[in-house]
């Protein structure tokens, strides 16, 4: 199993919308990084769902629940989507300053390509990030 992270404007598209929505298309990445993290992703790969811009914080856990295919909000073949659904909201929210201050995350690829849109994680960190959002 994979673990990634992936990154939406919470007015444009946040955690509430995602799961009122149940299964939401990732799509709209134009970037070729990002767009090979997709192609990249397995169905059952967990992923955190990042608030960017407002909140700067991990919010929930979701799942691929469908492997790459052609992003339909284009024509371009170059772009991929993949279908994910949610799998549980953190009781806690992780904030990229708590991130950034936790030694166990000093090469999160959050941190260190803070404007990519789709990460990977490796599977020490997505433990980290899921147990402080687990800390009451």
């Amino acid at each position: 199993m994979n673990y990634w992270l992936v990154k939406s404007e919470p007015f444009k598209y946040s955690w509430d919308d995602f799961v009122a929505q149940g299964v939401g298309i990732w799509d709209g990445v134009r970037n070729y990084q990002a767009r090979n993290n997709l192609k990249a992703m397995q169905e059952g790969d967990l992923v955190l769902f990042y608030h960017s811009n407002e909140g700067l914080e991990v919010v929930g856990i979701a799942k691929v629940v469908k492997e790459h295919y052609q992003d339909p909000t284009t024509d371009d073949a170059r772009w991929v989507v993949v279908d994910l659904a949610p799998v549980e909201k953190l009781p806690q929210t992780v904030t990229l300053k708590q991130m950034k201050h936790d030694e166990r995350l000093q090469n999160l690829a959050l941190i260190k390509q803070s404007r990519l849109s789709v990460t990977p994680v490796r599977a020490e960190e997505f433990d980290v990030i899921v147990a402080l959002g687990h800390l009451s």
